[in-house]
């Protein structure tokens, strides 16, 4: 078995790399190639934390395996630790034996970035501009280095309902020579693209803060009850997802469906985008959302690629297990 601790990931895998390995993955989902088990997420009764397992199984990447861990939400009040805690695990499929542990933290980071920025890639419009976020925790960051990359923005505007933790994305933007705005959430009318990136139960983006042919990507919502955008917001959107069963039951979709807004034929995967089966955007005034919950097969592809560099690079620990 190799095992590749979280300290070594930044060194092994890029957000380009992170970017193709998720895109790969979703064409396959899409073309039923690859497929997700059920999730399990449940809230311990300790420290507040949420603590699942999401796993999969590839067959054309040959990636079986799962992602262990969850959220706890005061670990960098108390401890200095991010919120966010994970392990990957892999196995081979054809014998079923472990292959592979891989730190999950950086590396959850990088794909939950990865796809959004390729729902910008197949679903924004050429011409965007404006670029919103809703948030600006530790995750936002991530994000919106991984959207810059996609299109050619003149401006970042962001959001935060702790307006003091703007300057992480403030930073991010200058770092990419964009000027950065604080606005007010009607002032998101602005952006060409928004990725809300929360952990919150109650919408704070309404379907008035956003204007014909923005695309969304709602990347905080991977929970039953969380909840970043108005219902209404996905009445009047193309809306896209990672995985569809995800998406109406833990996703953002989850309470358009469960307010007959919208029904499960609705929402699409991207996949199907990637692979040219569905059109994505038809014209510039569309609104397209992309639902981002959040698969095991996307933890999967990216800890694949990681533990092949590790191997390429010598630097994956082996032990007999």
């Amino acid at each position: 078995m190799y095992i590749v601790p979280e300290a070594m990931i930044a060194d092994l895998v890029s957000r380009e790399a992170s970017f193709e390995a998720v895109e790969q993955v979703f064409a396959a989902m899409a073309a039923k190639d690859a497929y997700n088990f059920p999730v399990v997420r449940e809230a311990i009764g300790h420290e507040d934390a949420l603590y699942g397992f999401k796993g999969g199984f590839d067959r054309v990447g040959g990636a079986l395996g799962l992602k262990a861990g969850g959220y706890w939400p005061h670990n960098l009040e108390k401890r200095g630790l991010i919120n966010h805690q994970s392990t990957v695990f892999l196995f081979d499929p054809d014998t079923g034996k472990v292959r592979a542990m891989v730190g999950g933290n950086l590396l959850t980071a990088l794909r939950t970035a990865a796809a959004s920025s390729v729902s910008i890639k197949h679903l924004a419009r050429a011409d965007a501009k404006v670029m919103g976020m809703v948030g600006a925790g530790h995750q936002a960051t991530f994000q919106l280095r991984a959207a810059l990359e996609q299109r050619s923005f003149e401006k970042v505007i962001g959001w935060n309902y702790h307006p003091e933790m703007l300057p992480n994305i403030e930073k991010v933007a200058k770092e990419a020579g964009v000027p950065f705005e604080a606005v007010d959430l009607p002032g998101m009318a602005e952006a060409d693209v928004i990725i809300s990136i929360t952990s919150a139960f109650a919408p704070s983006l309404m379907a008035d803060h956003v204007s014909p042919g923005t695309h969304l990507a709602c990347m905080g919502t991977d929970t039953k009850g969380k909840q970043e955008v108005e219902a209404a917001l996905l009445a009047r959107a193309k809306v896209f997802t990672d995985e569809v069963a995800q998406s109406i039951s833990i996703g953002e979709a989850q309470h358009a469906v469960a307010a007959g807004l919208i029904t499960e034929s609705d929402v699409i995967e991207i996949g199907a985008v990637i692979n040219g089966t569905h059109p994505g955007r038809t014209s510039d005034d569309d609104i397209t959302l992309f639902d981002g919950t959040g698969v095991g097969l996307q933890d999967l592809a990216v800890a694949s690629k990681v533990v092949e560099l590790a191997i390429e690079r010598g630097v994956a620990v082996e032990v007999d297990f």
